[in-house]
């Protein structure tokens, strides 16, 4: 048995050990279209996903014609405090937002007759933005290329048409580098024909690749956070509301304006900007605007009107567009109640039915 055991020992011993060594992962995600508090929250979800499955880097596929400075300088701010490299694959385009977005990644690639550049800063009506906001703007994309090894005197000429560089733009024009400017300025590590050559680029061919797509809840969350469509179900959410007012019982237009309302909400929550606190907030103005109906005196309907307004400007961080999309939404609503009171209440029979009268009306406000 000594023997036999002896044997084994030996046998063991001149088995050479294969240690499995774990294979890298890369994880490649998409960024496209508007930049919004929606995209930085799925950026945010898929950066802590790389992290925790000790992935070897990030790609993003980056094609975008910018958006919100504020969700920008958060994305931006995601990729330098990741532990993970990150990579930005320019696929087209990275402009304004965008290109803010690239200079903060580790490394930067270009596919053929991709841009990147053209990052001025202009407010919600699309005029160029105060000197305040350019100043923050032009500082910000400054350290963004000096914080990854880059002149960032290329990134300032992106946001700053007077900033001169006579071999690349034209006085008074904003910076846009082509795959092979941004290759000769140190902007770009090289240009790629598509994502295999740039796998091989990065010498990570051979790793485990796993995409991390948006869900239906992230686009619609994207969709309904966008600055141009915020305005745009406050009006509806306001308008169904004013209309109620003009009616009797709870009827259509009702549950159309409280539903606009809660999908703004809804978007901002999924995307992280909210929390359920205002939505509750929300609900108990919703409350009180009901209960002003049974009770004398207008202070339900007044407390319940601010509840309203201050849920919305606490479920944002772009106070300046939810004042912009108030004004729009109020404006819009006092215009169309006065046309169903003045105009249509008196020539349209189907309004008689649907609104009250400027009789009943000045009866419920003589009663209050």
């Amino acid at each position: 048995s000594s023997f036999f055991l002896l044997l084994i020992l030996v046998a063991f011993c001149l088995t050479p050990f294969q240690t499995q060594a774990k294979k890298e992962v890369v994880y490649i995600v998409p960024l496209e279209s508007t930049v919004e508090n929606g995209l930085h929250a799925f950026l945010k979800r898929a950066i802590a996903t790389a992290e925790e499955n000790d992935a070897s880097a990030i790609i993003f596929h980056i094609n975008t014609n910018g958006g919100v400075v504020d969700a920008a300088s958060k994305i931006g701010k995601l990729f330098k405090d990741s532990s993970v490299k990150t990579v930005a694959w320019v696929d087209n385009k990275a402009l304004s937002a965008g290109a803010f977005i690239a200079l903060n990644a580790d490394e930067i690639y270009m596919s053929p007759s991709s841009t990147m550049g053209a990052a001025a800063i202009i407010d919600s009506s699309g005029n160029a933005a105060d000197q305040k906001a350019q100043s923050y703007w032009l500082s910000a994309m400054e350290s963004a290329a000096e914080n990854s090894g880059r002149d960032p005197q290329y990134a300032m000429a992106m946001a700053d048409g007077n900033i001169s560089i006579p071999d690349l733009k034209k006085d008074g024009e904003l910076l846009t580098l082509t795959n092979n400017s941004a290759e000769v300025v140190g902007y770009s590590e090289g240009t790629v024909e598509n994502q295999a050559q740039l796998l091989s680029v990065l010498g990570i061919e051979n790793a485990e690749m796993r995409n991390i797509d948006e869900t239906i809840a992230d686009k619609v969350a994207r969709f309904l956070t966008n600055p141009a469509v915020i305005p745009f179900l406050l009006t509806i959410g306001f308008l169904g509301l004013v209309m109620e007012l003009f009616s009797p019982g709870f009827g259509i237009s009702g549950i159309v304006g409280i539903s606009s309302l809660l999908l703004f909400f809804y978007g901002h929550l999924v995307s992280g900007i909210a929390g359920y606190e205002t939505l509750i907030l929300f609900l108990l103005g919703i409350f009180l605007l009901i209960l002003e109906f049974f009770l004398p005196g207008g202070i339900a309907g007044s407390i319940g009107f601010i509840s309203i307004v201050g849920s919305l400007f606490l479920a944002t961080d772009n106070y300046k567009l939810m004042a912009v999309s108030l004004l729009i939404a109020v404006v819009v609503s006092l215009t169309v109640s006065i046309l169903l009171v003045k105009v249509f209440n008196k020539n349209m029979k189907f309004f008689k039915k649907m609104v009250l009268s400027n009789q009943g009306l000045f009866f419920i406000a003589c009663k209050k």
